[in-house]
């Protein structure tokens, strides 16, 4: 997702804020950004919304497995790809938030690399994220996702922007602490990746000629350590009971050597 890098998100976030909401909207889908759009189920099964907004791909976020089988079977019909997140509990949501986002990120990289690789045009893949009403936790997935790769866009900024294009999202305060332990998990994380990278920066930095001085004062791998008493006393027994020298054989050959012999 380098790509990101070359457009300004903020200013697009900024911009992107509807001037009036009508009740009628919460039947539809808004776009958060401009490759992400945040909506109920009904919208994935409207065509029309589809191919006028270039839709490539609908995420459904859903209590259980086989749930909204039909708008996830209209989107598959109207050629869309289709992937799904099932998550009882808000706690259980959390933990696929990292999965989410790589999920959105690889669809939007794979369709712009197709279309570039196809036209010489890069095109974004488009994602609807949706659960049955848009308001709760495909809302809460989205929030996530904007903290996850906007910098400095804490739970609170994520939450203003989703109300601000859909006005009938519900973050009550479940949500709202899910969507904090999340954000300081994101800090967490990337306290670790900078200090990380500034530590590789630093070894980096290091003259080549410090290196070598630094190697040379290392011992030889080939150089014998200091033998411990416990070492020194096995080789000291087993020097006696299995080392044997020559000379002292010939020396003592044909000697009586018993100690204090009686005449």
């Amino acid at each position: 997702m380098s790509f990101l890098r070359e457009m300004a998100l903020d200013d697009i976030v900024q911009k992107n804020t509807l001037v009036e909401w009508a009740y009628e909207r919460r039947r539809q889908a808004q776009m958060i950004l401009p490759w992400l759009f945040l909506g109920p189920m009904v919208a994935a099964k409207d065509r029309d919304f589809i191919a006028r907004e270039g839709i490539t791909m609908v995420l459904a976020i859903r209590f259980r497995d086989g749930s909204m089988s039909g708008a996830l079977q209209a989107a598959r019909d109207a050629g869309l790809a289709v992937a799904t997140i099932e998550a009882q509990t808000y706690h259980e949501l959390i933990k696929r938030f990292s999965e989410i986002t790589r999920i959105v990120n690889e669809h939007v990289a794979g369709v712009r690399q197709h279309t570039l690789q196809q036209t010489g045009q890069p095109t974004l893949g488009k994602i609807l994220v949706f659960c049955e009403s848009g308001n709760e936790k495909s809302a809460a997935v989205v929030a996530a996702y904007l903290m996850n790769i906007l910098d400095d866009f804490d739970y609170i900024k994520a939450m203003q922007v989703c109300q601000a294009q859909r006005f009938c999202v519900n973050f009550d305060d479940n949500i709202k602490n899910i969507l904090r332990a999340y954000w300081d998990i994101l800090q967490a994380a990337r306290s670790v990746s900078s200090s990380n990278a500034q530590q590789s920066e630093e070894n980096n930095s290091v003259p080549s000629f410090s290196r070598q001085n630094e190697s040379r004062l290392q011992p030889p791998e080939t150089a014998r350590s200091k033998r411990s008493i416990e070492d020194t006393r096995d080789a000291d027994d087993i020097d006696m009971e299995d080392s044997h020298d020559p000379s002292d054989a010939l020396r003592f050959y044909g000697r009586d050597n018993t100690p204090f012999k009686s005449s």
